[in-house]
Order: structure tokens, then sequence, then C-alpha cells
């Protein structure tokens, strides 16, 4: 049972804890990392023999244009995250269509492959923005992993489907959403980032494997400043934030590892393939 990894690749500034006390106009005078920590997580990937989908900011790509080439020539799938990390639901349609159209172009020119699967910026695709599937299966794009199926403070669409789904109607486009297990009746968040980062690693196997024993793949994700508990600390931020962002950053790498030994993994769009069988 193959199960898909994905890296959303944007450096620890840009995270949306931190948007209400990092400006988008201080983002260059703050201390880069994202090349030196994706960088690592290509080593750890070829030493595991993993093949993983990275979603890329556009912002990134056009400051690292050879990191991006680096994770194309590895044999990952590059997708777009959009150029700012701004969130769907803040944009007009027109503006939404516009920024997919800017950050592909430049994800493209930099990785030399084509780009066919995007991620929304903190999960920001919800019932307000229904267009947002339609905008991208125009512009050609094969599927999306923009939804975290549950109920959360910062994001999420606690009534979609777990699994993947086809959400326009008599389009092959694909939405497939983050991991999620089930306690009892109760649905639960287990596709990765902080769940994955600040919960006991027994946590998330148990959540794998449950999906897995429904024959439908595990979606874990996360970023790469989170494998970096030596980055600046934003000492204005709110607490809730920084105890998210902050915590056990030193035991992720060590996670991560066990995690790639432990199950079968590989790039999202080839699973998105695998998965269209089920749905169709």
């Amino acid at each position: 049972m193959y199960n898909a990894l994905s890296v959303d690749v944007e450096d620890w500034f840009q995270v949306g804890a931190f948007e209400n006390v990092i400006s988008r106009d201080s983002w260059d005078a703050c201390e880069c990392r994202v090349e030196r920590n994706t960088d690592t997580l290509l080593a750890m990937f070829d030493e595991a023999g993993v093949k993983a989908t990275f979603f890329t900011l556009g912002w990134v790509a056009e400051r690292y244009p050879a990191l991006i080439r680096r994770i194309a020539d590895a044999g990952h799938e590059l997708g777009n995250h959009g150029q700012n990390h701004d969130r769907v639901f803040t944009f007009t349609p027109q503006q939404f269509a516009a920024d997919l159209q800017r950050s592909r172009k430049t994800i493209e020119d930099a990785g030399g492959v084509a780009v066919r699967g995007y991620r929304a910026p903190s999960f920001s695709i919800n019932p307000n923005t229904p267009w947002a599937h339609e905008i991208m299966a125009e512009q050609g794009y094969v599927y999306s992993s923009s939804i975290n199926p549950i109920a959360h403070d910062h994001y999420g669409w606690a009534d979609a489907p777990r699994f993947a789904f086809h959400p326009i109607a008599g389009s092959d486009f694909v939405e497939i959403p983050v991991t999620t297990a089930m306690l009892g009746s109760r649905r639960i968040g287990a596709g990765g980032g902080g769940f994955f980062r600040m919960l006991p690693y027994a946590y998330s196997r148990w959540a794998v494997r449950q999906v897995n024993a429904e024959a439908r793949p595990g979606i874990i994700y996360f970023h790469p400043w989170e494998i970096d508990p030596g980055q600046p600390r934003v000492a204005n931020a709110p607490l809730k934030s920084k105890l998210r962002h902050y915590t056990k950053l030193d035991a992720m790498a060590g996670k991560l590892e066990r995690l790639m030994s432990d199950f079968q993994w590989d790039r999202l769009d080839r699973i998105v393939a695998l998965e269209k069988a089920k749905i169709a």
C-alpha cells in the first residue's frame, strides 16, 4: 500500500500563524532558511529511497530557482502552493486565477517540468470558495490537495469527504484531502504538520494504518521549517501560535525517518492516478 508524502515549501516567516506579526513587506529582510532545510529533506528522502511532492510557493521559486530544479532533478513532483501564501478565501475568483497563473509559471520555469497539482495555503479551500476547483480545472490542473476535512480554529471543511473525490460534476479533476482518522464516530486530524510533530509518533502510525486497512492511502504533509530547531523565534507572536510552531522541532527529523521506514511512499500525482479508479 503506497501513501503520499508532501512538503509545503515555505519559510518560517511565511506561515499563517505569524501573518499578523510579520508583514509581507519584511519578508526579504528575514533570515531565509528554506533552501538549506529543503536540501536536508532531499538528502533524507534520497537515503530512504522516497519520492514525494513539493508544493512550492512562487515566492520561493523566484528566489531559489536552483533549489526547484534540484527537487525536480531528484525525481520528485513539483506542485503549486500559490505565490505568497495568501489564503484562497481572501481572493476574488479573478485574483485567484491570476495567482495560480503567476506562481505556476514561476515554478515551471525554475523546475523545467509541468505543474499539475495545487495545495491551498493553510488548506483554505472551504464551502465559501466553490469556484476554486473550477478555476483549477479550467487552467489544466489534474488535482488539488487543499482540504483538511476536520473542524479546526485555523482551517478545515468538516463536512468534506475524507478520501479522494470529484468536486466538479462531469470532470475528472480530483480533490484529495489530507488524512484524518476515526475515533469511534469522531473524525480527527492526522494528516501531518502539527498533528505529526507535536503528538506521539504512535498516533500518526495508527492513523496511517487505519486508512490503509480501508485500502486508502495516507496523505501526509509537513514543512521544511519543521526540521529546523535553530530557526529564529518570533517574540511578539501570540502564545498559541508560538506553542504550535516551535513545539518539538528537535524531534521532527527522527519521527520523519521512522515514518519513511514504516510505510511505502510516493508522489501525490501517482497516488491520485490510483485513487481515480476508486472514485470513477
